[in-house]
Formats: C-alpha cells, sequence, structure tokens
C-alpha cells in the first residue's frame, strides 16, 4: 500500500507542472502566463495581462481580442502622471518587434475586458482570442489569479479614457 501511495505521488508530482502551466505558442508568437484578476460581483470590467514573444523576422501588432466573457477587449496602456494613475487606449495595436517580449501587466499595458457578462472568479479560465496583425489568431485562457499584497482601487486615484481601438 505505502509503495502504491509513493507512486501516486511520484507520478503526481511529475504530472502537475505540465497541467498548470498555462502558456501558448502558435507559429512565431509565445503567450507566457495569461492571467486576470477577480472582479466583485457587478463589476464591468475586468483585466487582461501576459507576456507576448515575437521569435519572427518581422514585427506584428496585437491589434484586437475578443472572449464570450465580455461584450468588448481594447488594449490599454496605465501611466502614473501628476500622482494620478491614468488608462488609455492604445491607438492602432499593440507593437511587437521581431525577438521582442512585450509584457502586458498592472500599471503598463493590459487588456481591458469591458461588459463582463459575469464577475471573474478565482481558479476560473476565461477564454480569450488574440487578433493579430502579421501572424494568425492564437486562443488563449486568463487564468483568474489573486494578486497578493495588491493596492486596493479605493487606495489610489485613477483617470479613466473611454476612447475605443480602431
Amino acid at each position: 500500500m505505502k509503495q502504491c501511495l509513493n507512486v501516486l505521488l511520484l507520478a503526481a508530482a511529475l504530472i502537475s507542472p505540465s497541467a498548470f502551466a498555462h502558456d501558448y505558442t502558435h507559429g512565431s508568437i509565445e503567450i507566457e502566463h495569461p492571467w486576470s484578476r477577480p472582479t466583485p460581483p457587478g463589476t464591468p470590467m475586468g483585466v487582461g495581462y501576459m507576456a507576448v514573444t515575437n521569435n519572427g523576422n518581422d514585427a506584428v501588432t496585437l491589434v484586437s481580442a475578443e472572449s464570450p466573457r465580455a461584450s468588448h477587449i481594447s488594449i490599454h496602456e496605465s501611466s502614473m502622471r501628476d500622482g494620478v494613475m491614468r488608462m488609455q487606449p492604445v491607438s492602432g495595436g499593440l507593437a511587437i518587434p521581431a525577438g521582442e517580449t512585450i509584457e502586458l501587466k498592472p500599471h503598463g499595458y493590459h487588456l481591458m475586458l469591458e461588459g463582463l457578462r459575469e464577475a471573474l472568479k478565482p481558479g476560473e479560465r476565461i477564454p480569450v482570442t488574440l487578433q493579430f496583425d502579421g501572424a494568425e489568431s492564437l486562443s488563449v485562457e486568463l487564468t483568474v489569479e489573486t494578486l497578493d499584497g495588491a493596492m486596493k482601487q479605493t487606495e489610489m486615484k485613477m483617470e479613466h479614457s473611454e476612447r475605443k481601438m480602431n
């Protein structure tokens, strides 16, 4: 019995890293660790973060994204000006130069999931299809994760621009 348990534990240890990994590759594009934050019930907006690597010889542009969980997804950039965090849509998409990685992360570039159909809950995976100019579309899943030690939205001023991405 003890030997059987040890075999099962060893098998679980060998399988679990790949079972929890959620990186994606298609052609020259790699997406590493796509994730989102939980949202309170009734909150109409969420976020999407990930690292996008272009292993190709030509630049590509992330031009849009879509998800059955949101009515619209836009690409935004956050920046701090005069002590106020500002968020604006990225016009014309997000260029990813050949051989480089662009990070979508808190307080920087990110996907804005607008018109959420229901709250994003920890542990669930949100399907998102990324559309590129210069590369094929890529479907990923954002894993909803808590952000330990994160600043609460009520603790900082934020200005949000509503312009839509073209």
